[in-house]
């Protein structure tokens, strides 16, 4: 399979930095409801708007009339932001991005899409999660590496128990780490530039702050 990158537009916060423009670039992209309102801020026309429409105000809905709309009720199984998610895998996608993901007034949507990106990782997807001034990408077990700028801050959340963590390029490093799930052991780290990770068994979420050099 081709490589295929999909951005999704969702409906949380969105700080336009020249990381999210450079990641979004050449993509193609799906909106979610209200997150067509991040479209014109990165410049990108999208090829499909899906949702309920419940959060799309009339002049959002007037400003891209001739976009192709699939249409759900507000009564459903899913999210707006799985439904598009479904939509970029049906049509090719290996890799996703989910801008606005992070954030806004929801934060049961801001979790779900976390956990929504671990689900996405363990089936072999590439996943990048962003609002600009955060990023965030699935541990899955294996290795990654996280492209940040030196001094940047970092944290791992683990959403189970973590065996065998090496963290690789950071302030404080780790080699084969086990970390019980809800400690608090590997939060506030500081990059020295790309940070590569190690997982043996378990998964986890990285959460960078890409424009935040303050320490950890």
């Amino acid at each position: 399979m081709a490589h295929q990158t999909f951005t999704i537009l969702l409906g949380g916060n969105l700080a336009v930095t020249d990381r999210i423009t450079a990641a979004v670039a050449g993509s193609r992209v799906i909106a979610a409801d209200s997150g067509m309102r991040h479209a014109d801020a990165l410049g990108v026309t999208p090829e499909l708007w899906v949702g309920d429409f419940d959060s799309s105000d009339a002049a959002l809905t007037g400003r891209w009339p001739d976009i192709e709309r699939l249409t759900f009720p507000v009564a459903k199984s899913e999210t707006d932001g799985e439904i598009a998610t479904a939509e970029a895998i049906a049509r090719g996608a290996t890799r996703l991005i989910f801008v606005g993901a992070l954030g806004g007034e929801r934060t049961d949507h801001a979790l779900q899409h976390l956990l929504h990106a671990a689900s996405l990782a363990d089936k072999g997807y590439d996943v990048l999660l962003t609002s600009g001034d955060e990023e965030a990408m699935p541990l899955p077990k294996g290795v990654k590496t996280f492209d940040l700028p030196k001094d940047a801050l970092f944290s791992i959340l683990a959403l189970s128990d973590l065996a065998g963590l090496d963290i690789i390029g950071a302030r404080y490093p780790l080699n084969d780490y086990s970390l019980t799930f809800g400690s608090s052991r590997t939060v506030s780290n500081v990059a020295e530039g790309p940070v590569e990770f190690h997982l043996k068994s378990g998964r986890a979420i990285i959460l960078a702050r890409p424009h935040d050099f303050s320490g950890a």
